[in-house]
């Protein structure tokens, strides 16, 4: 970060860490579901601006990481009693071990070429999940995912309040990681690959090495959203694999401003109140919200923190450039 916008997120986070830690006191449980949805969708959105905002490596297809990371936990939970703490890692851990071949795979061309790969590897689980029956219960998904306590304990996970505890905890875990990260040598060589790969690769580092690290990160963060969302909703189903679930994804992080970390939080958040207040004036919601995605794009394309750190930062007329 910057330094202006460093001092104004030192001041906004405790803030808004502390709004989100309250908020099971003041808000009903309708408002809690809501947000807790939010909050996984955010951790998917962080999880795709590591290789879209700090790398450009641009992916049609981030959903097969959440919906891999949905379908794993889904059937963990079901079929092996495992307790709901270990089943949500461990099908994350799986999604990025799985990303690794995935990278390896997609990294062999760039540009477009790339960003097709990944839509072919999404829409390729998309028609397993179809098939597979025996597995993904194929059209009907997996219905009735427990929230299972477990020999260990963690008998308040299985609350709705617990559960969104354990969503946030997540996404917060999952920033201080890619904030470390993005702060890191490691990150520093992902800026410089967005920037210009040949120069990076001249400078003697392996660029392809670099983006199949990020890519595995970035799916494996993104499986772990799936997997919170599996156990939330109670069932996994095809659509968690489709394209317009990328296609959204990629939105919020526009929308929220790439390359921030944050700013795809605020994005998620963004798509959901927008989807939930025009869905219930109009069922043509998408083609209003499109054209809220489209004045972004012309005229605010640093997004929502983008925005709000310029209107916030302080005047300097002896330094005006953060």
């Amino acid at each position: 970060m910057k330094g202006a916008t460093r001092q104004i997120w030192i001041v906004v986070a405790p803030v808004l860490v502390l709004a989100l830690v309250l908020a099971p006191l003041g808000l009903p449980p309708f408002a809690m579901t809501l947000l807790t949805e939010a909050v996984i969708l955010g951790l998917f959105a962080m999880s795709l601006d590591l290789m879209f905002g700090y790398t450009r490596l641009v992916s049609f297809g981030h959903a097969a990481a959440y919906g891999l990371g949905a379908y794993a936990c889904g059937w963990m939970l079901l079929h092996t009693g495992m307790p709901l703490l270990f089943a949500v890692f461990a099908a994350g851990l799986l999604t990025g071990l799985i990303a690794i071949g995935v990278g390896w795979m997609c990294t062999l061309a760039t540009g477009v070429s790339f960003s097709m790969l990944t839509l072919a590897f999404a829409q390729l689980l998309y028609d397993i999940s179809f098939k597979w029956t025996s597995v993904t219960g194929g059209s009907d998904g997996l219905a009735g995912i427990p929230r299972t306590i477990g020999p260990f304990g963690f008998a308040a996970l299985s609350s709705k309040t617990g559960f969104y505890y354990l969503a946030l905890g997540c996404l917060v875990g999952g920033f201080l990681v890619c904030s470390a990260l993005v702060r890191s040598p490691f990150g520093a060589v992902l800026r410089g690959i967005r920037e210009n790969e040949a120069k990076t690769t001249a400078l003697g580092y392996n660029t392809r090495l670099y983006k199949i690290a990020v890519v595995a990160v970035a799916y494996g963060l993104g499986g772990l959203a799936g997997a919170l969302y599996a156990p939330f909703a109670g069932f996994a189903n095809t659509e968690l694999l489709f394209w317009l679930l990328s296609g959204q994804v990629l939105i919020m992080v526009i929308v929220g401003g790439a390359g921030t970390l944050i700013g795809p939080v605020l994005g998620a958040a963004f798509f959901m109140l927008m989807e939930h207040q025009l869905s219930a004036l109009t069922e043509a919601w998408a083609l209003y919200f499109g054209l809220i995605f489209i004045a972004f794009v012309l005229f605010a394309p640093q997004g929502i923190w983008g925005l709000a750190t310029t209107r916030l930062r302080p005047a300097n007329p002896t330094n005006p450039r953060p």
